[in-house]
């Protein structure tokens, strides 16, 4: 008897479905050809005139926003910028063999690099805002997240430039690979001579480029781009041979990067666990650590402030480090009372920090303050000459029955604006003509010594 699950009904569900997921998934369809594919990546390699241009005005619109740490402002000039053309071009040229758009995809991106460095690199010199923010900090180290935003946006970016129908996956992983960042983050360490963060951030943009180049050349041979024929078979080998040659030069030293990078990511990540898991205590608090991979051997230092640990809990503590894989790793904890150097140096830059913190909290107080008692002043003014004004008035117009002086804050609907004026409110019995209370207010401006007085009768 045949078993349930073999049964032809079956076998056909199976196969059905298997059809289905190749069809969701089969990149032939809406597939531009391949020649117009290569021909639109082709045109976006060069970098001259309108082009040329609009780099430049990206940069300082990236480097502007890194100085002022604005996250709109650098989406939007990732979003102006055409670095991703020669890039897309690069490892296009080495999956069909094309060493003469290899050698212009990189000319074109070496010009592209070249310049925007230099315009990062003026801007940073003249602005007047030196210090180093967060957004422009966090470009100066990669990090395996990078890489692999790099790789799977340059997978979309190919995918997405092979279509017939064009969509807005280009600009969304110029967004997301963050190419122009780094390169503002590098004029800046050029600007100001920090070669750690000029360093940093071009190993930054390097990595970012050649994953999204790797990406690029793994679609065009999964897809089957055809390649470049020549008529000279001895050229075309020559050709291919220095197509491998650049790509294994590209590739294997930035995969080894990428694999130095994960490691580095890896023991952050455990070296921050073990500082939150092992380092609680009832009575003590970790002030701060620091996780320093470059050090050899790797170096975690805590600095504790509270109740001090005798030395048996310390050395348990450090043992620990083994359970989170920091076995090549020296941990070093400072305590508050244990006479570091280091630490009281800490101790006293903190105290310094938080003075000068306090100090200007007090002084934005004390402008407060100052103000507030103004205004309590001007009103209390007012109020006084309320009563004053009030007797004098009724002797100027003797139908005045009652009378009350004040500050009100009145706000201009059009112009949005707000601004205190004088409010007189005065019933008379009878009424008075215009000519009485026109001469009212003028003489209330002139005795109050306002430009402008309300006044409401009644």
């Amino acid at each position: 008897m045949e078993h349930p699950s073999h049964s032809p009904k079956s076998k056909n569900k199976i196969l059905q479905f298997l059809i289905y997921i190749r069809d969701r998934f089969d990149l032939e369809e809406g597939k531009e050809d391949e020649l117009e594919t290569i021909e639109y990546i082709r045109k976006n390699v060069e970098f001259k005139g309108a082009n040329l241009w609009i780099l430049i005005f990206a940069i300082f619109v990236a480097s502007i926003g890194l100085n002022v740490n604005s996250t709109a402002v650098i989406i939007g000039a990732m979003l102006i910028s055409p670095l991703m053309g020669p890039i897309m071009g690069i490892g296009m040229a080495a999956g069909i063999n094309d060493f003469e758009l290899l050698k212009r995809s990189l000319r074109n991106l070496g010009v592209a690099v070249f310049i925007s460095i230099l315009t990062s690199s003026i801007y940073f010199y003249f602005t007047p805002l030196d210090n180093a923010q967060s957004e422009l900090l966090a470009r100066t180290e990669p990090t395996i997240w990078d890489v692999l935003i790099a790789l799977f946006g340059g997978l979309a970016g190919i995918v997405a430039g092979s279509r017939k129908e064009k969509s807005n996956a280009i600009p969304g992983v110029a967004i997301a690979t963050a190419l122009m960042p780094p390169l503002c983050t590098a004029g800046y360490g050029l600007a100001t001579m920090n070669l750690y963060y000029f360093f940093g951030a071009f190993y930054l943009f390097f990595i970012n480029s050649v994953f999204i180049s790797l990406s690029t050349y793994l679609i065009v041979r999964f897809m089957k781009y055809p390649k470049k024929e020549f008529l000279d078979q001895k050229k075309e080998k020559r050709v291919q041979t220095y197509i491998t040659i650049f790509t294994i030069l590209t590739i294997v030293p930035s995969v080894y990067l990428a694999y130095g990078i994960v490691v580095r990511t890896l023991w952050q990540e455990q070296a921050r666990r073990y500082v939150e898991v092992e380092m609680k205590f009832p009575k003590t608090q970790v002030l701060n650590s620091e996780a320093d991979f470059s050090k050899e051997p790797r170096l975690i230092q805590v600095n504790l402030i509270g109740e001090e640990l005798d030395a048996e809990m310390l050395e348990i503590i450090k043992g620990k480090a083994t359970d989170y894989g920091l076995d090549q790793t020296e941990v070093i904890i400072n305590q508050s009372g244990n006479g570091s150097t280091d630490f009281n140096v800490l101790r006293s830059d903190i105290l310094k920090d938080l003075y000068e913190r306090n100090e200007q909290v007090i002084n934005d107080k004390n402008q407060r303050i100052a103000l507030l008692e103004s205004e309590v002043a001007n009103y209390a003014q007012v109020r006084a000459l309320g009563g004053e004004i009030a007797k004098e008035a009724k002797i100027n117009h003797p139908g005045l029955q009652k009378f009350t002086l004040n500050r009100s804050l009145v706000t201009d609907l059009q112009s949005q604006k707000a601004d205190t004026l004088l409010l007189a409110y005065a019933e008379f019995q009878p009424k008075p003509s215009k000519t009485e209370s026109d001469k009212l207010v003028q003489w209330l401006k002139l005795r109050t010594k306002s430009d402008t007085v309300a006044l409401i009768l009644y």
